[in-house]
């Protein structure tokens, strides 16, 4: 049994979650804007984690589903990377506020 209630996993994620998202909406730098995502998407496996052990109808499921998040968060990183790795090529910066070649 664990001696760890649930709110405090919800708690610690859910200040991971603020931190990424402060850190999504406020820096200028793509990579730092990348890593702040990621650090959601890591806040939410926690919450799903945390209630596939100790929710109402306890399971492997949730947990089953969180490798897969994983697996995808790590395809969305390199795609990601590779994005900003192309874009510094072309422009010479990481900031995002001049990666407007859409607008044009």
């Amino acid at each position: 049994m664990t001696s760890i209630p649930l709110g405090t996993y919800l708690s610690v994620a859910a200040i991971l979650f603020s931190i990424g998202l402060y850190g999504a909406l406020t820096k200028r730098n793509a990579v730092i804007v990348l890593i702040c995502i990621e650090l959601m998407l890591n806040a939410v496996n926690i919450n799903l984690v945390a209630f596939a052990k100790l929710g109402l109808y306890p399971d492997i499921t949730g947990q089953v589903f969180t490798v897969f998040t994983i697996s995808v968060a790590a395809a969305e990183v390199a795609v990601g990377l590779a994005i900003l790795i192309a874009l510094y090529r072309n422009r010479t910066t990481v900031n995002v506020d001049e990666m407007n070649l859409l607008k044009r």
